[in-house]
């Protein structure tokens, strides 16, 4: 029942019918809220064509849709923008149309699109941050937004287990580890080999001040350091196969990777395939072969591998070094031509933060020039970093948020905030610890998505979980409080086998707009998809809630006299309720059924 599509139709025809002429395509906008209606359309392009004023070709069009189209029971003008009033019996049909449906079909089309989303990509020598928790929720999001919309989604990691970065945890535990396990601590593996990244920049440090007070400038000193020569040293019998080193690091990232999994099953986050950078960088070299034999790529005098951009207004981009160690676009080139091979995707879209957008306008340049056709299905999520009041986040000093510590300090202020309420009261011990950590992961998840990917966000932990604000815990208990509506309704009427019959007459306006925000929940999810961007289902489901507390607060449901109101109340009431599930569901956000 796509009433636009509809719409647009018949605007085209009266367009040819009242002055012989037509458009491809018209558009209709939200009524603003201001006005009277429910679907706009600006006549100021077909100007041109009346030869009329604003007014009279909005009349002249808005009449000819009332006499034609069933579904217009009024229309005013506004200078050129025709507001169009649906009749009730509209969207009544189709509230009765949607009866007991499920808002995600969990079928896929014979013929749909083969997307794979990147997300996460973690280096093994830390522990997920801040910054991940961001990069984690939004890709998931993406994910399942875009399945829902009837296409086959890999969901795909990418963990760069290899380079100096990971060198530099491992000579750090070599040196002055003493044979420290996370069995021997008690610490995660993942934080364990973060505290030795965090203590080889200690020594760094030192070593780079020593050199300056022995002269030397700042530059050489970075570069003398003794500690970043033993670091690219290891690198380099890494890339070897040195026995020794490949032992220290399968062992070290064996701590990572288990880390790693207990973080992924606290956040609600999976793959359907892991890539490993140590695979992935040897295909790399083999891509650059090939393209310095298509004169692609170019050889500099020191034997370094580079491609020259400037034509294209970027620059000259190194792709091996004059040693034959590879950089992060050779690994990245031999990752997408793998993953183009094995499975054949029409999209492929990395999620990673806008640091990164000159590298990604880099990386899809090569493909293309390499002469991948697939290259131009390639897509940047680039979204904007997460900061705290007092600054930047910074792994090598130590100074980050936590993603475990983040998670557990979410699900504590729950828990205070909870029982405070007394939102917990009368649960069991075990299901209030659930709802404790449904209500904090929820509010962590949604103060991430809310905001638009493409703009930074300050994180603010204690203005996530607010019972009352544009939160997760307030669209939370607006659906608990739909569960016990319909518990309730059950102890008296057995609603369930009645259809909710209802006469145009009885109808109330608020109870329209609320059949109208359902019939918006597939336009909002094609917008999400076509956009990459959950915060538009995140706005979507919080302004649902909204408008459902409204009515909840002015409309008597079980207690209204009239039989086939209760019965209609009670079934918009479970829709609403469906509709808040499925979006949150979209966000990886948890419902709980009580609170």
């Amino acid at each position: 029942m796509d009433i636009e599509k509809k719409l647009s139709e018949k605007t085209i025809e009266a367009l040819q019918s009242l002055y012989g002429s037509t458009f491809e395509k018209v558009v209709f906008e939200k009524t603003n809220p201001d006005f009277e209606g429910d679907l706009t359309l600006v006549v100021f392009n077909f100007l041109k064509i009346s030869k009329k004023k604003p007014e009279v070709t909005a009349n002249e069009i808005g009449t000819y849709l009332k006499t034609n189209v069933a579904e217009i029971a009024d229309f005013n003008v506004i200078k050129g923008f025709l507001n169009l009033v649906i009749a009730d019996s509209f969207w009544l049909n189709y509230f009765q149309s949607i009866h007991g449906k499920q808002f995600i079909s969990s079928e896929l089309p014979a013929n749909a699109p083969t997307i794979m989303v990147e997300y996460s990509s973690p280096n093994t020598n830390k522990p997920l941050h801040l910054g991940h928790v961001r990069n984690n929720l939004l890709g998931f999001s993406v994910a399942e937004i875009l399945k829902a919309n009837g296409n086959k989604v890999l969901k795909v990691n990418l963990v760069n287990d290899r380079g100096i970065h990971i060198c530099k945890s491992m000579l750090a535990w070599q040196k002055f580890g003493k044979g420290e396990t996370p069995e021997s601590t008690g610490m995660k593996g993942d934080h364990l080999v973060g505290k030795y990244y965090v203590e080889f920049d200690k020594i760094y440090k030192y070593d780079i001040e020593t050199l300056i007070g022995q002269g030397k400038t700042k530059e050489e000193a970075e570069k003398q350091a003794p500690s970043i020569l033993e670091a690219q040293q290891m690198l380099l019998r890494w890339e070897a196969n040195d026995p020794t080193v490949r032992k220290l690091w399968k062992m070290m990232n064996s701590w990572v990777y288990a880390g790693f999994a207990e973080t992924y099953k606290m956040i609600g986050v999976d793959f359907d395939k892991t890539y490993y950078e140590s695979n992935t960088y040897i295909l790399g070299k083999n891509i650059i072969e090939t393209g310095l034999a298509k004169s692609v790529l170019k050889t500099r005098a020191d034997k370094s591998v580079y491609i020259d951009l400037t034509a294209d207004g970027l620059d000259e981009k190194t792709l091996l070094r004059a040693d034959g160690t590879s950089v992060y676009m050779t690994q990245d080139l031999g990752t997408a031509v793998q993953r183009a091979e094995e499975e054949h995707f029409n999209k492929l879209i990395y999620t990673v933060g806008n640091e990164q957008d000159y590298h990604f306008k880099v990386l899809f340049l090569i493909l293309k020039k390499l002469g991948y056709i697939w290259a131009e299905g390639l897509y940047h999520l680039s979204y904007g970093m997460v900061e705290l009041p007092e600054g930047k986040m910074k792994s090598r000093e130590g100074t980050v948020v936590d993603a475990d510590e983040l998670m557990k300090e979410m699900i504590d202020t729950a828990s205070s905030t909870s029982k405070e309420l007394g939102k917990a009261d009368g649960l069991s011990k075990e299901d209030a610890e659930k709802l404790y950590r449904t209500i904090g992961l929820g509010a962590l998840k949604y103060f991430m998505l809310k905001v638009d990917p493409k703009k930074k966000m300050m994180f603010n932990p204690a203005e996530s979980i607010d019972f009352n604000g544009n939160t997760a815990p307030f669209i939370q208990f607006n659906y608990v409080r739909i569960q016990a509506l319909l518990r309730k309704a059950k102890e008296n009427l057995n609603f369930n086998d009645l259809d909710p019959v209802v006469s145009p007459s009885t109808i109330f306006p608020k109870e329209k707009e609320l059949i109208i925000k359902l019939y918006n929940f597939n336009t909002t999810l094609k917008q999400a998809a076509e956009e990459y961007n959950p915060s538009v289902i995140a706005n979507y489901v919080y302004d649902l809630a909204k408008e459902f507390s409204q009515y909840y607060h002015d409309f008597p449901v079980l207690k209204e006299e009239q039989k086939n109101l209760v019965l209609f109340r009670l079934h918009l009431s479970k829709t609403i309720g469906d509709a808040i599930k499925a979006s949150m569901k979209l966000l990886g956000i948890e419902v709980p059924e009580r609170m």
